[in-house]
Formats: C-alpha cells, sequence, structure tokens
C-alpha cells in the first residue's frame, strides 16, 4: 500500500528498477540505512524510506541525523545527470538540514523534478553557461509530519562552459603562482 504522500502515476522501467536496487546494496548508501522504494522510469521521481535500525539508531534511540542528511546526497545529482544527458554537468554544491524533532517511526522522502523545472534549467544554462537550483525537502512520516527539512544546492553547466571555467581557474591559478616564485 503506498502512502498518500508517495502516491504517483509513474512507473518503473526495468533499468530504473534495476538501478534502484543496484543503489540500495551500494555500501555508501546503504550505510545510511535508507532504502529506495522507487525509481520512475524518465528518472524524475524517487522515494525513500528511512527506519529507526540497527544502522540508524542513535544514542538517544532516535534515527540519526547524519543518516537524515547522508541518505538525501546523491539523488538529484542522478537525477538531473539521466534527464540532461551528456552535454551536462552535475555537481552537489551545498547542503544544509534542520531538525524539527526526533524520529523513532518510518520517514519518507520524494525528489521530483518536474518537466517545467527541467525547461527552466535547460534555459539557464543555454542562457548562462550554468545555474544552480536549490532543492527543498523534507522528511514526513505517514500522516505528513515534518521531522527535518533540507536544502540542497544543485551546480548544472553546459560541459563546453564548465570545461572552459576550469582551463581560465587553472591558468590563474598558474599565474598568481609563477608571481610568488619570482
Amino acid at each position: 500500500m503506498a502512502l498518500d504522500l508517495l502516491k504517483t502515476e509513474k512507473k518503473e522501467s526495468l533499468k530504473s528498477k534495476g538501478f534502484r536496487i543496484a543503489m540500495n546494496w551500494y555500501p555508501m548508501f546503504f550505510a545510511t540505512g535508507a532504502k529506495i522504494k522507487f525509481w520512475s522510469a524518465d528518472w524524475s521521481e524517487v522515494h525513500l524510506r528511512l527506519t529507526l535500525n540497527i544502522w540508524t539508531r542513535n544514542y538517544v534511540k532516535t534515527i540519526f541525523g547524519g543518516s537524515m542528511f547522508s541518505a538525501t546526497d546523491p539523488f538529484y545529482v542522478i537525477m538531473f545527470m539521466h534527464m540532461l544527458g551528456k552535454n551536462f554537468v552535475v555537481w552537489d554544491k551545498s547542503a544544509n538540514i534542520k531538525f524539527k524533532r526526533p524520529a523513532k517511526i518510518p520517514l519518507y522522502m520524494l525528489f521530483k523534478i518536474s518537466p517545467e523545472l527541467l525547461e527552466q534549467v535547460k534555459n539557464e544554462v543555454k542562457t548562462s553557461g550554468e545555474t544552480t537550483y536549490i532543492a527543498h525537502l523534507q522528511w514526513l512520516d505517514k500522516d505528513k509530519n515534518v521531522y527535518a527539512e533540507l536544502e540542497r544546492t544543485i551546480y548544472i553547466a553546459d560541459k563546453k562552459f564548465y570545461k572552459g571555467k576550469l582551463e581560465k581557474r587553472k591558468l590563474n591559478f598558474h599565474a598568481s603562482n609563477s608571481s610568488i616564485v619570482s
């Protein structure tokens, strides 16, 4: 039975389901204690569940805040990479979390990239060469009570623009270091 907050019309494909299963066993994600429950075929939607268990229990017997934080790490980067394609660079730039209440019950999170957001990102990159997207996320229980709020800042750039930016940075670094040596 799907929770109301995770209901979707989207479907998984064999590829996205296989990716979901592999990610659940990937050591870095497995160690967070969270579980990916759904990954849409078009890569635009992901559902997570985080429970109190041996991997997530902290000293005071609630869900470890580090699990809440780290479990959200790779999703928007991976989603944007698949949805935008090989001509784009996508990085996590920053993240922060605000804890609202301790959790002992299962928590859920929804990641979603709408067609409108995808077009907005593409247009901003087309205009400026790069952009940032700030994702606002919440860990919720089945009744939609908020346990933590997160912001993740995602950097997205045209691959050619990004390579040029790195070259300029490298040239500036070498120029500033050569003046120190002289």
